[in-house]
Formats: C-alpha cells, structure tokens, sequence
C-alpha cells in the first residue's frame, strides 16, 4: 500500500459519520477544545468586569491562560479523596456518568443535511431524554456525599428540575409542531433562506434560552453550587479530577442545548450552499460558530448578575416561564392556521 493510499484511509476513516461526529464535531474533540476556552473566556470577561488579579495580570501577554493550565494540571494530578463515610461507588461513578450522560446526547446532533451518526424521527425528543438523566445522578451525587451541604444541594437540583425540565420539552415540542417533524435535520432544512425559528416564534426561543441557563448552572441560576453558602453544593466533597469532572458535565450539557438551539432557532447549518451540504466541515463550522455565540452570552452573564435564591428561581419558573413556553405553543398553532408556515 503507497503512502497516497494509507492517507486516502486515514481521511475516509475520520470523516465517517460514525467516527467524525463522536469523535471530532460535535464530539470529544471539540468538546474539550470549547471547555478550554469558554472556561478561559469567562474567567477573563469577569476579570475585566470585576477587576480580578489572577485571570487579568498573571502572564498578561498570554492572556491570563495560564492560569487555566495551572488549574487543570492540578485537577489531573491532585489526589481524588474519596471520605470514609460516603457510599464509594455511588461517589466514584458518580462524576462519570454525569460528564457520560451531558456528553452523549451530542452523538445525535446531525452536522450537516446528509451527514450524522444518528438520524431518527424523534431525534429532537431523544437528545432531550437523554439529558434528563444527569438531574438524577446529581441527586445521586448529592446522596452518597453523605454531606448535609451535598445533600441540601442535591436538593435544590430536585426542585429546579421541577421547574425547568417541563417548559423545556413544552418550549421544545412547540417548534417541533411548527416545523411538523421531531427530526433535527428536517427542522434545519425548514428554515430555509432566513426564516429562522426565533423570527418565528421568539417566546419559544426566549423560554428555551433561559432554561438552557437554569438547567446548566449559569448565572443568575447558579443556585444547586452556590459557594457562598453551601461551599460547592453536591460536589462538596470532591477533589481532583473527580471534581474536574463534576465542573466540565454543565459545560458539556450547555454546550449540547446551544447546538439544539442553533438548530430549533438560528437555521442549524444554514445557509449553506446545497453543494457543500455533503462535506461535514462548512457546515460544522456554522452551526459552531452559532453555538458559540449562544455559550459566550451564557457565560457573559456571570460577569453582570447576582445570583438568585432559590424560591426567586423556582417562582420564575412555575409563574413566568412555564405560561411562556404554554403561550409558545398557542403561538406556534396560530402560524400553522395562519398558514405561516406549511
């Protein structure tokens, strides 16, 4: 076999659907790349809103990424410790099926009209489910830390679960009803041109938006952790990289709702020219971008918002968001009869 020949191999290997989107977009890869730097971003936009020394000053000409290393090589060689009253393989597995069940539901999102791992006409619905586990094992998390702070931070993540993940899917399923499919590349392919569905139907994007926040940890819901006064809430006890893990689950989980919103709401992949549709790069690149964008507002409000109490976000979502994402789905039937949309 020539040299030609082994890279022709290489290539056609990489760019296989089943290996290309676990493995580069929107997989592992790309995962932790956008870890990397949404963590570094939002560290340095609060620095400069907050005037913090560490992210601002230490190795200016770097940009304060060093600190970033520093962190990280410290979460990867410090000594997980596991306490002696916990329940062990609840405390161990715990980390990892949290970062496990935020990561995989990525699998499902397609990156262009003719390339995916996994297409399904419920695709939409499946993305979703799949993330819903990652409440429990924080309970579960909460449980075996056999810690009151873990446990009242488990707890809190109960009660927001009640609160966000029923606007979610209704905020979800109303777009699904105005596009007529649940299948995400269908739903991209009927924004064509520029009718996006947050010109569409802004109250489903508003709502869906929020609760990508509420569910994550972002501010002003960074209620479940809420250091100031239950340390880190369910993860209390952990260190080292089990802790690493526990941290980069809601920036995964936030990463995978962005790109659901850049697909239900900002046009997927498009536009695109119908020609470049079959190449997995261009169109990765533009729903990227799009999800980038998303996750730098995200983190941005870390900068300029106190954080809420628990019943100021419970109240919210049960008053505020859940008619909203109600009203999301009237509206969505009023475009249907109107015969906005086909």
């Amino acid at each position: 076999m020539s040299l030609s020949d082994l890279l022709k191999l290489i290539l056609d290997l990489l760019f296989s659907p089943w290996l290309f989107v676990p493995l580069i977009f929107p997989g592992l890869i790309t995962v932790f790349l956008l870890i990397l730097f949404i963590i570094w971003f939002e560290r340095k936009i609060a620095a400069k809103v907050q005037l913090r020394y560490g992210p601002l000053y230490v190795l200016k000409q770097l940009g304060g990424a060093i600190q970033l290393v520093a962190d990280l090589l410290r979460y990867l060689f410090a000594e997980p410790i596991v306490p002696e009253q916990t329940d062990k393989l609840a405390f161990v597995l715990g980390p990892i099926f949290l970062f496990a069940v935020s990561y995989i539901p990525s699998i499902t999102i397609p990156v262009s009209s003719s390339f995916y791992a996994i297409r399904s006409d419920i695709g939409l619905l499946i993305s979703l489910g799949l993330l819903t586990f990652g409440p429990a094992i924080v309970l579960v998390i909460g449980w075996a830390s056999n810690n009151k702070f873990s446990l009242i931070g488990g707890l809190r993540e109960g009660y927001l679960t009640m609160a966000y993940e029923i606007p979610l899917f209704i905020s979800a399923l109303s777009m699904a009803a105005l596009y007529g499919t649940m299948d995400l590349v269908e739903m991209v392919e009927a924004q064509s041109g520029w009718t996006w569905g947050i010109i569409l139907n802004p109250l489903a994007a508003i709502t869906f938006l929020i609760l990508s926040f509420m569910s994550t940890s972002r501010f002003p819901f960074e209620i479940v952790e809420a250091e100031s006064e239950i340390v880190m809430g369910p993860f209390t006890e952990y260190s080292g990289i089990l802790y690493g893990l526990t941290m980069g689950a809601s920036y995964v989980k936030f990463y995978v709702l962005c790109l659901l919103f850049s697909i239900m709401f900002l046009g997927g992949w498009q536009p695109v020219p119908s020609f470049l549709s079959w190449s997995p790069v261009l169109p990765g690149v533009i729903l990227l971008i799009k999800s980038l964008v998303i996750m730098v507002f995200g983190v941005f409000l870390r900068s300029v918002y106190p954080r809420y109490r628990i019943d100021q976000a419970l109240k919210m979502g049960w008053h505020m968001i859940l008619p909203l994402s109600i009203g999301s789905v009237f509206l969505s039937l009023g475009l249907i009869v109107l015969g906005v949309v086909p």
